[in-house]
């Protein structure tokens, strides 16, 4: 049975998305605090984590390493308001498997929980989807760029650092790279480094034999000697540690890798890529990473542009997700209305291509009708400049958007509270707390 740990300093809101998931036959764990839920990582095991962003004594974001420290496989879903976009991003990047915007639609909620189990448990050696199902072209200038660099670098042999914001497809570019390559009929390893807590991070990349480490049960294979002759990509690579920089580059350096506890050599003849969202030109002069390993990674580097800079890709990129989501949720015939297709072009997508996939995903999910309108979007794109004000303290900003999702919502049940609670979500009880908290005359 699938065990879920919950954790939400709302108390009435952890209760009822717990008494869901039990009603569907999972095995649940349901904690309000913070300092609860790293404890509860530490005695027990869980198939995935559900956390809401704001805690009592730190975040979701904090959560998640330590969470990544206990077992990197672990899938970790962030829950936050559709405000927080941008802590979604965060959450990612530190190795998040997904994230869900409230008020929780139970349909998504229930297909995220699903995908994330099953991702866990598939076996680590497993071929992924093949490349190029996954690897869209667009039709700007910039694309056409990036697609004659891909196949120039294909060809060879030399090391790539894919750049650019988290979400714009550097994975695919990997992917693109690896099936036009002589490596193509081999294993293509995705390693998120970003997810690698510093205790772990070697024994995943190099491997260990049993007993070199507290914990080291058994003996480990890593992805450097599982890709074998295949290719090996290192995402968010500006996040690890100096001490596992210093390991990676002498095995890239002498094409030889070595498991924790062990004096064996084992060759390296995999192909390397690597990306990240950083300047490493920058935080190698600054010593955080290094300089030598910068230059080893960086053969030959491409740079992915953000979605707002190559809006004429938007409609490319959206069919292609509708097409893939329609087939995913066993839809037919699902097209965008024109007000949606308007409202593509003019947003700015700051999670980029990964944020307009998880739009269009939800949307085709909530669609009542085989035609996507406003009313599947979240605020955010519907009413950006909303949502586009000066910065201020996130915690600030979620209660303001959450009090004036309250207000719109009430406006539009004419003040019935049982209705407006369950449009939001939650329970007539929470409704009450915050509507005395935010002072809605209602």
């Amino acid at each position: 049975m699938t065990k879920i740990l919950i954790v939400d300093d709302d108390t009435s809101f952890g209760l009822m998305i717990e008494g869901f998931l039990k009603r569907k036959g999972f095995k649940t764990v349901f904690v309000s605090t913070f300092n609860t839920a790293i404890e509860s990582i530490q005695k027990q095991s869980f198939d995935i984590v559900l956390t809401d962003y704001r805690l009592d004594t730190g975040t979701g974001l904090d959560l998640i390493p330590e969470i990544k420290k206990q077992d990197s496989k672990i899938p970790v879903v962030l829950i936050t308001a559709y405000s927080d976009i941008r802590v979604a991003v965060s959450a990612i990047k530190l190795g998040a498997f997904e994230y869900i915007a409230k008020p929780v639609n139970p349909d998504e909620l229930l297909h995220v929980i699903n995908r994330g189990v099953a991702k866990a448990s598939a076996e680590p050696d497993q071929a992924p989807p093949t490349p190029s199902s996954n690897y869209i072209k667009g039709i700007s200038r910039y694309a056409e760029q990036v697609d004659q660099q891909i196949e120039l670098i294909s060809a060879t042999e030399l090391s790539v650092l894919v750049l650019g914001e988290s979400g714009v497809g550097k994975e695919f570019v990997a992917q693109r790279i690896h099936e036009l390559s002589k490596h193509n009929t081999k294993p293509f390893v995705a390693v998120d480094c970003g997810a690698l807590h510093t205790d772990i991070a070697s024994s995943e990349l190099f491997g260990h034999k049993k007993g070199s480490f507290t914990g080291a049960l058994e003996d480990k294979e890593g992805h450097f000697e599982a890709v074998k002759d295949g290719t090996i990509f290192l995402d968010e690579i500006g996040n690890l540690s100096y001490d596992v920089q210093v390991k990676l580059l002498r095995a890239i350096q002498e094409r030889k890798g070595r498991r924790l506890g062990s004096n064996e050599e084992y060759p390296i003849n995999c192909r390397i890529i690597a990306a990240t969202n950083e300047d490493l030109r920058t935080t190698s002069f600054s010593g955080k990473f290094r300089e030598d390993l910068y230059h080893r990674l960086n053969e030959f580097s491409i740079n992915m542009l953000p979605l707002r800079s190559r809006k004429e890709d938007i409609p490319i990129y959206g069919n292609r997700f509708l097409a893939m989501a329609s087939t995913e949720f066993n839809k037919t015939d699902v097209l965008l209305s024109i007000d949606v297709e308007r409202i593509f072009l003019s947003y700015d997508w700051p999670g980029n291509l990964r944020e307009l996939r998880n739009v269009i995903r939800r949307a085709v999910l909530l669609a009542k009708t085989n035609e996507i309108t406003l009313n599947e979007l979240p605020p955010e794109i519907q009413q950006p400049a909303l949502f586009e004000q000066a910065p201020v303290q996130l915690r600030e900003a979620k209660e303001k958007s959450e009090k004036e999702m309250i207000v719109e919502t009430l406006e539009q049940t004419k003040y019935n509270k049982a209705k407006t609670a369950r449009i939001l979500g939650i329970d007539r009880k929470t409704l009450y707390n915050k509507i005395y908290k935010y002072g809605i005359d209602a």
